[in-house]
Order: structure tokens, then sequence, then C-alpha cells
């Protein structure tokens, strides 16, 4: 090849090298104001996390720190209300079902 296809093709190649490194320049710019943005956010939400807040209710301890009784209590009234649940789901399918049943009929 002539001597000054190699010249075309490294300043080419030079272009292309600068172009890239411009645009990376440009993207890297523009993403650091944006971040520059989400660091200041994220500043201030720390700072209002170390402050007392206003709505903090402490009014109940912990459940871990309670005796086991009151867990136990609560599960219980728990299961109980799952159990009525599920009695009224299935009273509610044998309706639907007597329904269908008496449809064709």
């Amino acid at each position: 090849m002539p001597w000054w296809i190699w010249l075309v093709l490294a300043l080419f190649m030079l272009g292309m090298i600068v172009a890239g490194l411009v645009y990376a320049g440009i993207h890297g710019l523009r993403a650091l104001r944006d971040m520059s943005g989400v660091a200041e956010q994220v500043g201030e939400r720390m700072s209002a996390m170390g402050e007392p807040g206003e709505s903090t209710d402490f009014s109940e301890p912990p459940l871990f720190t309670q005796p086991l009784s009151v867990a136990q209590e609560r599960y219980a009234d728990t299961y109980a209300t799952v159990l009525r649940r599920k009695a009224v789901k299935r009273e509610r399918h044998a309706q639907a079902w007597s329904r269908w049943k008496r449809f064709n009929n």
C-alpha cells in the first residue's frame, strides 16, 4: 500500500480516539452533575436520619423484649383470625358450588 493510505488510516484512527475521548468526557461531566444532585439528596436524608423524628411512637416496646406469653397470645389471636377467614372462604365456596349444582336443573 502507498504511504498516504497509511497516513489517512492513522489520522482517522487518531480522530476516532479524540472523538471517543470527547464523547466520554462530555458524558462523564453530565454524570458527575447528576451524581452531585443525588449526593446532595442522600446527604440531606442521612442528616435527617440523625435527628429525632416527630412521628416516632414508643408506646410499646419491641416484641423480643416482652415476655414470651405476649407473643404466644398474639400468635393465637392471629391464628384464630386465619382459621375464621378460611372457614368463611370454605362457606362461600360451598354456597357457590350449591348454586352451580342447581343452575342446570
